[in-house]
């Protein structure tokens, strides 16, 4: 199992998503709450502050984890982990993604998110 962190950014009551462009063919394309692999050893807290800033080049911090979803697809199965955090500074950077956007809660589940993702999404609509 693979563990996986996202980030929940709100801005102006509007919530961050990104279009992955690179990675798993299973994702190429999807909107998802913007993370990435936790490392061998690495804190979550820590290791979805590092993803933001190498995919997006923004600095967050890390508040508190709030639901996951263990999600299996074809080659592999990921325990993906919501974070809230807080956008502390920086520009976007598009590394790994071809776009994104800020969406109200309830326009979340009308993109087309990636599998792990919707659930999440449901959890942040309500």
């Amino acid at each position: 199992m693979i563990k996986v962190v996202a980030a929940l950014i709100i801005r102006d009551n509007k919530v961050l998503i990104a279009r992955r462009s690179t990675g798993d063919e299973n994702v190429m394309g999807k909107w998802e709450f913007p993370g990435g692999k936790v490392e061998q050893g690495e804190d979550e807290a820590h290791a979805i502050e590092r993803e933001i800033e190498e995919e997006f080049e923004l600095k967050i911090k890390a508040n508190k984890f709030l639901i996951n979803n263990v999600c299996s697809y074809p080659t592999k199965t990921v325990d993906l982990r919501l974070y809230d955090c807080e956008y502390i500074s920086g520009d976007f950077k598009l590394h790994d993604h071809s776009e994104y956007k800020w969406v109200s809660k309830d326009e979340l589940l009308s993109y087309d998110l990636a599998p792990a993702d919707v659930l999440l999404a449901e959890y942040v609509s309500l």
